[in-house]
This record gives structure tokens, sequence and C-alpha cells, in this order.
């Protein structure tokens, strides 16, 4: 299909105020007779860089594009402020854990907690849309692994997992608290619990050489 570069930017702007879900460019080509992924890729740009002052944005979440209200209007679009619900600390934690450790199983992350999780836990993460089931891992009793949702990077408005921030940035700007710590204490066990295994190893080395 053969058509000039204003002409695919409609066709790919239509399509996405049409459709309810966020869309790939390999959907999104497609959808439109099979327009080739580079043109519609460029389309995107062009129309991302043309709704950057406007008041609705596109924008590429986890390799889905789709518009949404502008961050400084989002205000008045709101005809009630929401309640905010502030997740568990354990909630957090495991959260944590997945996002900077998917995919993971729950025995794994409760290696990383070093406490275990319950089930009830990951469903809360699961009812936000935040955390969703991935598959299974090929090992012996092949158990469930979770992975984030494109919901969890809109909601924290990142394009990708490559976006999440360090432990330093998350204390500096004071965000996602308890979040920040929770991982830190995480990830510290998860050290420890390496450091174990090499002086394990280590230990069991000397015994068999004597």
């Amino acid at each position: 299909m053969s058509e000039k570069p204003d002409e695919v930017m409609r066709a790919v702007e239509a399509t996405l105020f049409a459709s309810e879900d966020a869309l790939t460019v390999e959907v999104l080509a497609g959808h439109l007779g099979g327009i080739d992924a580079a043109e519609v890729r460029e389309a995107l740009h062009a129309l991302e860089e043309y709704y950057r002052g406007r008041g609705i944005h596109l924008v590429e979440r986890g390799k889905r594009w789709h518009f949404e209200t502008a961050p400084d209007l989002a205000h008045l679009l709101r005809r009630e402020r929401e309640q905010v619900r502030r997740l568990s600390r354990a909630a957090t934690e495991v959260l944590a854990i997945v996002a900077y450790h998917e995919p993971v199983s729950r025995a794994e992350i409760e290696s990383i907690r070093g406490v275990q999780t319950s089930a009830g836990t990951l469903d809360v993460l699961m009812e936000a849309g935040w955390v969703k089931l991935a598959g299974r891992r090929e090992v012996p009793g092949r158990p469930v692994i979770y992975a984030t949702t494109p919901e969890f990077l809109e909601h924290f408005g990142l394009s990708s997992r490559r976006d999440l921030p360090g432990i330093d940035e998350l204390r500096a700007a004071g965000l996602l608290d308890p979040v920040d710590d929770a991982l830190e204490a995480a990830m510290d066990r998860e050290e420890e619990a390496d450091s174990g295994a090499e002086e394990d190893a280590e230990e069991y080395s000397s015994e068999s050489q004597a």
C-alpha cells in the first residue's frame, strides 16, 4: 500500500482515536492494509511532535501508542478528586521486586524478600492491573511467573522498564515511599544471600580439597 506521508499520518491518527486500546506499530500497520512498519513509525513520531504542545499527547508505553490528556490539564477533567489508595509495605515491596527482576516466580520473590509472600498480596497487584501472569518457568514444577503490565508503565509515566529509576533517584525525588526503602532492603537481602552462597561454596571446596 503506497500512500503519501500525510495520508499515512491521517490514517494512523484516525485509527488511534477510534481504538479503545493502545496499539503497537505492527498492529497499526496490519490494520491499515499492510503499510510498511517504518512508515507507520515515522508517522507516529511526526504525530508525537505535532501533539506535543496541545491538549492531548501521543505517547508510547511498553511499545504501544495511544492518546492521553496532557498532564497539566488532567485536573480539568476530574469531576471529583480520587482518593489515593496506598499499597501495604508488602505489596509495594513485591511490586518493586517484580518490576526490577521480572519475570519472577513467587518462590523467587520470597527468596529476595526473605519472607513468605501471601497469595493475597499478588492478587492485590493483579487487581490493580500492575502485575500479570507471564507463563510458567520451564523448571521442575513449572512455577507461575509474574511480570508488570503496560498499565504499570502508564501509571508511573514510563515508556519502558529501562526508564525505571535507581534507588538513589527514588530517594532524591522522595517518590514511591515506601518502595525505595522496601526495594533497597530487598536488594540488600539478595546480595547477602548471594554472598552467603559464595562463602558456602568456598567452604565446601576447601573441605573437599582437605
